[in-house]
């Protein structure tokens, strides 16, 4: 297979993303695949590089910058079998993005718990956005790898399908009681008989090293000739060697070093609440110490306690530090470290590699093909109906979702298009709003599905678009242009189908009051779109402050309660079973005494439209529904 990793993180970086990428990598290179490393930042390493930016505060961990430019360029001359997105920056959701657009099959890892180290920062407001913002990444995956059950539990709690355990693996070679240097033990001022501890990680507020600290605190009362060893460096590790002096700070040491350094010590402590696994317990067993850890993640998996390590329950804090008390005299911890070097030896990393090797060919077996026998580009198969109604698009309004709208046309065939008014915001436009690319990209899909697609549009002029008034009707190539009509389902039934501003008394009427009261609409959905934008970044959902308010108002000035019943009697004027309309912008699918009520909605707000099956069945639906279907559809037929 041809395998893209996209990371933030990888060698010479010395994290557990990176190691734990650095092997999968390497061992399927050593099985015959063919793997890319695309990594933010100026990695060696990596064969492709895309910008990134040093975290504030943080300089050690880089956040890749979008690049879907550069990898859709790469992935049209090298297609990829399937990408593995690693890491959930900027860079990660483009590689989402582009791969689903190209029909490249996704799988993701969840490595890093990163809503959880909100707390940590002291920014536990901003957890709900944080999870919400990786449901968003993950869920978009054919596979998301995690590598506990515990994070597996928490994902599915999530909403997020298609998760799969990938454990972690252990180099027993590098990591091995075997590497024990004395001379290491004497620079630090430890005696054979004396107990080192020591911690491995970053030294940053989310590894909870203020526990840390107060074990070292404790043991040094209780065993004055105990020593203390911290290896790895971060944002806080500063603050904490000037408030310590008496701990040894080795930094960052990688190889055959860090391997010394393990086997050098006695006890590791591993304090940390937040981790996916914890790559360092596995090499703490690999290397005879005695791990102390809470009781989740690798330890929940790998250690037994008082048998070859030592766990308190996640949380309290009290227990893990009596258990690190326990931990002064070493010839009572010798057959625990025995142990632990035993369980070692059975996590192996040829099985982990295997197990991805196996989860990354499932989800290649979903990849569409881009070219047919004859070299001609292919395109996933497309949603089939037989007529769409939409309305109340609302093209040159900033507030029009005109993206949403290429992409739901983009993903559906239909024999007969209705655009039932209001489609192009011409009151807007006289009061100098700007028309965008975006907006023209509605008109030119449109029109590209008249020509390729055979598909015959109708187009009913609504009240913001009443300047069609002088010219209905009128007919050209595959469109019509008309003020009502009525459509006919396989089975003869009758649906008139009609903008509905005509019921309006206000738009009728009293049209100054009406673009007076669009002005304010306007207005009003510009708050809107700030305010929920707060409430997207608090996770918060969607609230519609216009639509409440607008209800409220226009209630006091029109018949809007009554706009149903109205329509209801026009279909029996017209000798129709059904009414189709929009205007009010309040999708509706009901019965209406005899009368099938239905109104599109709109594309500003509710995103809905009306579809018709093939065997005549109406069905309101809305874009983030008719995507999922799409996706969910796409998903289940490649497997």
């Amino acid at each position: 297979m041809r395998i893209d990793i996209i990371t933030d993180t990888f060698a010479p970086d010395i994290n557990g993303v990176a190691m734990t990428l650095g092997r999968l990598s390497a061992g399927l290179i050593s099985s015959g695949h063919r793997v890319t490393v695309i990594c933010s930042g100026d990695q060696s390493t990596s064969s492709t590089s895309i910008s990134a930016i040093p975290l504030p505060g943080y300089k050690e961990v880089r956040i890749g910058l979008p690049g879907p430019f550069k990898l859709r360029k790469r992935w049209l001359k090298k297609r990829p079998d399937v990408i593995y997105v690693a890491t959930e920056s900027p860079l990660g959701i483009s590689a989402v993005s582009v791969a689903s657009g190209l029909g490249i099959p996704v799988t993701t890892g969840f490595h890093t718990n990163f809503h959880e180290y909100m707390e940590q920062y002291k920014l536990k407001a901003l957890q709900p956005a944080a999870m919400s913002y990786l449901r968003h990444i993950h869920s978009r995956a054919h596979a998301t790898m995690a590598p506990s059950q515990e994070v597996i539990d928490m994902l599915q709690r999530e909403g997020i399908k298609h998760t799969h355990l990938l454990g972690r693996g252990v180099d027993t070679q590098l990591f091995s009681p075997a590497r024990r240097d004395e001379a290491l033990r004497t620079s630090w001022d430890a005696t054979p008989d004396a107990p080192v501890f020591l911690i491995v990680g970053r030294v940053a507020a989310e590894k909870n090293i203020p526990l840390a600290m107060r074990a070292f605190e404790a043991v040094h009362q209780a065993n004055p000739q105990a020593r203390f060893v911290v290896v790895g460096d971060g944002p806080v590790r500063e603050a904490w060697q000037k408030a310590q002096p008496w701990v040894h700070f080795a930094g960052m040491q990688r190889g055959e070093d860090l391997g010394k350094h393990y086997a050098s010590a006695d006890v590791l402590l591993f304090p940390s609440e937040t981790e996916t696994f914890g790559n360092v317990i596995l090499e703490g067993m690999a290397s005879g110490l005695v791990t102390i850890a809470y009781d989740y993640a690798a330890a929940a998996q790998h250690i037994i306690h008082r048998q070859n390590g030592l766990k308190a329950p996640k949380g309290n804090e009290a227990a893990w530090l009596e258990e690190v008390l326990s931990c002064t005299d070493l010839k009572a911890l010798q057959s625990i470290r025995e142990k632990a070097r035993i369980t070692s030896q059975e996590l192996s990393w040829d099985r982990i590699v295997e197990r991805f090797e196996s989860i990354l060919a499932t989800s290649a077996r979903t990849r569409q093909p881009m070219f047919d026998g004859q070299g001609k580009r292919l395109k996933p198969e497309k949603f089939s109906c037989r007529t769409v109604f939409m309305s109340d698009i609302h093209l040159g309004t900033p507030e029009c979702k005109a993206d949403e709208v290429v992409s739901f046309l983009k993903h559906l065939r239909c024999e007969t298009l209705v655009l039932n008014g209001d489609i192009i915001d011409g009151w807007a436009l006289r009061r100098g709003t700007r028309w965008q690319n975006r907006h023209s990209r509605v008109i030119r899909t449109i029109l590209k599905k008249m020509e390729k697609e055979s598909t015959e549009v109708i187009y009913l002029r609504g009240n913001h678009d009443d300047i069609l008034e002088r010219f209905l009707p009128l007919t050209f190539g595959s469109i019509r242009i008309v003020k009502e009509y009525i459509h006919r389902s396989p089975q003869g039934k009758r649906y008139l189908v009609i903008h509905g501003d005509g019921f309006d008394s206000v738009a009728t009427n009293h049209r100054w009051l009406a673009m007076l009261g669009a002005f304010g609409y306007d207005s009003l959905l510009a708050l809107n779109r700030v305010y929920n934008k707060w409430r997207t970044f608090i996770g918060k959902d969607y609230y519609s402050v216009s639509k409440a308010i607008k209800g409220k108002v226009k209630s006091a000035v029109s018949f809007v309660d009554k706009y149903e019943v109205q329509l209801q009697k026009l279909a029996h004027q017209r000798e129709c079973e059904g009414i189709i309309c929009g205007h009010i912008h309040t999708p509706a699918d009901k019965q209406v005494e005899d009368i099938h009520y239905l109104n599109s909605g709109d594309w500003v707000e509710s995103l809905s439209a009306i579809i018709e099956h093939h065997d005549g069945r109406m069905e309101l639906v809305t874009y983030q529904e008719f995507m999922h279907r799409i996706a969910d559809e796409m998903h289940d037929s490649a497997v």
